[in-house]
């Protein structure tokens, strides 16, 4: 990926370990949250975003941008594709079957993604300390080794289901608890700010 995300002075590659019930490299995620934008498939809008497990702590993502993603006409919104990168970033952390938010998102806007483009996303956790998860995604159209469109560095913090239990609007919360799906019922209160 050729880029970092700023770590405070370790050896990164070291301190970053796949938890052994991690998916399989090449294993679909799947939607987190049902609700989500960037993933989930009950958003009519959202990104749909699909992402798979990677080698390591790393995964690949796609999504297409629809007219409903455009800020300029014909282009997709910079938030937009932020929150791809968002997501993208936070799906690193079912692979370290750690519950964590954004606390940080460094975006670089490289070219214009045309509505219609599949954005092909890459990420890659490059240091973990402590409670704090570093990560690193690129973005690029045309193709998985198509030119750069965006990228992105992100820092994420561990936290306790408990941030969304005091945070989240209690009926979603609920609902998300009761999911007979204990996978998905995991992964519900897997990533938000």
């Amino acid at each position: 990926m050729g880029r970092t995300a700023r770590s405070p002075g370790f050896s990164s590659r070291l301190s970053v370990v796949r938890h052994p019930d991690a998916p399989a490299p090449g294993e679909l995620l799947g939607a987190h949250y049902g609700e989500c934008f960037g993933c989930g498939g009950e958003q009519p809008h959202g990104l749909h975003l699909e992402a798979r497990a990677g080698d390591g702590v790393s995964i690949t993502a796609e999504f297409t941008v629809q007219r409903a993603h455009q800020g300029a006409p014909g282009l997709a919104h910079g938030g937009v594709l932020a929150s791809a990168l968002d997501e993208t970033l936070g799906s690193l952390n079912w692979l370290l079957r750690t519950i964590a938010v954004t606390g940080r998102l460094e975006t670089d806007f490289v070219r214009p993604v045309p509505v219609g483009t599949v954005l092909y996303l890459e990420a890659e956790v490059t240091a973990v300390a402590d409670r704090k998860i570093y990560s690193t995604a690129t973005g690029r159209i045309g193709g998985p080794d198509g030119p750069v469109a965006v990228r992105a560095d992100a820092l994420f913090i561990e936290v306790k289901v408990d941030h969304f239990i005091d945070n989240g609007r209690p009926e979603e919360i609920r609902a998300a608890m009761n999911d007979p799906d204990q996978v998905r019922r995991a992964r519900a209160f897997e990533v938000n700010p």
